[in-house]
């Protein structure tokens, strides 16, 4: 067998041949958010499973159905508000609203934000939006609000980015305030304010 020669090129790539996918277009209008109910099951698995989802959660991925029943049909009392992101009706998330004012009436004014979206949908926009329905729905549903917080772990840069392109200001930073996976963790607290989105109130 001859050696190639040091002066022989490989064959050049016809980039016409190359298959390159499009990026999705999401269709916004097509979001909406409602109640989770037991339908949605088979959706909310594929999200609550996904490690890369939970990784910033205070949650483990979940491993069975019973898990997934038990959240839709018991964990809503947990929150004073909770929602299903869907798109064309389909849950691909989930979006709270939690208060603390039972456990401390200075708190009466506020609720505290949390969401998750399963990973395929990551980066298109869907969060920003929710998350933008999810105030408007809090300041009319619940008119005695003033604000609206929400804790962010200070790696979690692409969560970071959904609340300030809805709006929130990123107020300060609370070292080891919050316990992930067994690890005290520094965390980000963004807010917005009634008043932010009328001034004139």
């Amino acid at each position: 067998m001859e050696a190639a020669s040091a002066s022989s090129k490989p064959d050049a790539i016809d980039l016409s041949q190359l298959c390159l996918s499009e990026p999705e277009v999401i269709d916004l209008t097509q979001l909406s958010l409602r109640p989770l109910g037991l339908s949605d099951l088979d959706d909310l698995m594929v999200w609550t499973s996904d490690e890369k989802v939970a990784n910033f959660c205070s949650w483990e991925p979940y491993t069975s159905k019973d898990q997934g029943i038990d959240f839709i049909e018991n964990a809503a009392a947990s929150f004073l508000w909770r929602r299903a992101i869907c798109l064309n009706d389909r849950a691909i998330g989930c979006i709270t609203l939690s208060s603390y004012a039972a456990f401390d009436k200075a708190r009466e004014k506020s609720v505290e934000l949390g969401y998750v979206l399963g990973s395929n949908y990551w980066g298109k926009g869907i969060v920003t939006e929710a998350v933008k329905q999810a105030i408007k729905a809090a300041f009319i549903e619940f008119p005695y609000l003033d604000r609206v917080e929400a804790l962010v772990d200070v790696e979690n840069l692409g969560s970071q980015r959904v609340l300030e392109k809805a709006g929130f200001q990123r107020e300060g930073l609370l070292r080891k305030y919050l316990v992930r996976k067994g690890k005290s963790r520094d965390t980000f607290m963004f807010s917005v304010l009634l008043s932010d989105l009328h001034p004139q109130l």
